[in-house]
């Protein structure tokens, strides 16, 4: 089992290495959840993610024969990344190999760090048995992504420095794909606070550690936004240590990640990924259960895709009232279409699109519908928008 002072003696080896992140209280965050919600910004390191201080701490301790041969790591992008980056830094020769889907976000920061990139298979498990077949051919150090004990230290000390800021938490919540930085986190958090809660997110479609952990036998998808703790087989280690010390596990659902990561871009200016959104997402979820407590997020990283990032931002704003499709049906003659523009100018909308539709309707052959998507400031203005098209006559509806 990992201790509190293998922890601090990745600290030490770490500092000067991986920057120490801020841990600051997010008040609006606050006022919306009705908890004292404290933000750990590991986003902000180098490569966007906690990942970088796992893969350093494994990685200054190889002995030399290790170093002159190389590292090898299998990885969805951020494990990947922290082990090229820092491999980069020492000198040592790194593989990394991918699932195919990967994020290109990801891969191709991966290989800024000058490692040798190999995507195979479409899942992590298909690429860590392609990594363990070339660590064993080229005879490379396996640095895996979460089942060691100097990466699980390593992230442990993400624990050590949100206590150092904010000894008043009571409850933290962190993200578990393979569980090495909550094992890490709960060690550390533990042994300097045992009264502390302790509480592991993880998402509906991949609930591997909540399986294990709870015996349940809940289903497992093959995608998820939150492409980071998509894991199939929790590791072993870190499974060992959750038992132990972590005290619940919460599932949550791709839309309140979507809404985690919308929030966190628009109130705290910063971008994560879904996993780094997660222990937001769980807050958000059920609020009732924090209500009133001091919490620590952990926003694992920040590497995502942005398409995908414009996407849920879209989806966000539907969400919110901010963006909406609106159907109206007009008389097909000159100058319906400008009546219909013009009264939804007047109103404040904006309008982003227009589909004019005269084919496929059930409208008598007279009548045309038209469906315009408009930026708006929110449902009460929508209703606002609606009022007005059915003042000038004309019949509208909001499409969900």
């Amino acid at each position: 089992m990992i201790e509190l002072a293998d922890i601090r003696q990745a600290q030490g080896r770490l500092r000067g290495q991986v920057l120490e992140t801020p841990c600051v209280e997010s008040r609006t965050l606050s006022r919306i959840t009705g908890a004292q919600v404290f933000l750990k910004f590991e986003n902000l390191q180098f490569t966007a993610s906690f990942k970088e201080r796992g893969a350093c701490n494994k990685l200054v301790q190889l002995t030399p024969e290790e170093r002159a041969r190389g590292v090898i790591a299998m990885s969805a992008g951020n494990h990947a990344q922290g082990v090229a980056y820092h491999a980069q830094r020492l000198g040592l020769r790194a593989v990394i190999v991918m699932p195919r889907f990967t994020p290109s976000v990801k891969v191709e920061g991966t290989r800024s760090f000058g490692a040798e990139i190999v995507l195979h298979g479409d899942t992590l498990d298909e690429a860590r048995s392609h990594a363990l077949r070339l660590a064993q051919e080229q005879k490379l150090t396996f640095i895996h992504p979460y089942d060691d004990p100097d990466v699980v230290a390593g992230q442990g000390t993400v624990g050590l420095e949100m206590l150092a800021a904010v000894p008043e938490l009571d409850t933290l919540l962190v993200a578990i794909g393979g569980g090495g930085l909550i094992a890490g986190i709960a060690v550390a958090a533990k042994a300097l606070k045992p009264s502390i809660e302790v509480i592991g997110v993880q998402t509906l479609r991949f609930p591997s550690m909540f399986n294990a952990v709870k015996h349940e036998q809940l289903p497992q998808g093959t995608s998820t936004i939150a492409e980071g703790i998509a894991v199939g087989r929790p590791g072993k280690l870190p499974q060992a240590i959750i038992e132990r010390l972590v005290d619940d596990i919460v599932l949550v659902d791709e839309g309140d990640i979507e809404q985690a990561i919308v929030m966190l871009l628009e109130i705290e200016k910063t971008l994560v990924e879904g996993a780094g959104a997660a222990g937001l997402a769980a807050m958000l979820k059920a609020p009732e259960r924090f209500r009133g407590r001091k919490v620590g997020l952990v926003l694992g990283g920040g590497n995502i895709d942005p398409l995908l990032l414009a996407a849920i931002i879209e989806r966000g704003m539907v969400r919110a009232g901010r963006l909406a499709r609106i159907r109206v049906s007009a008389r097909d003659v000159p100058g319906s279409l400008a009546k219909i523009t013009a009264t939804v100018a007047e109103a404040g909308g904006n309008i982003d699109e227009v589909h004019h539709q005269r084919a496929f309707t059930t409208l008598a052959a007279q009548n045309v519908e038209i469906e315009l998507v408009l930026q708006t400031r929110g449902r009460d203005h929508i209703a606002a928008v609606l009022d007005a098209l059915h003042d000038a006559g004309f019949t509208a509806e909001e499409q969900k």
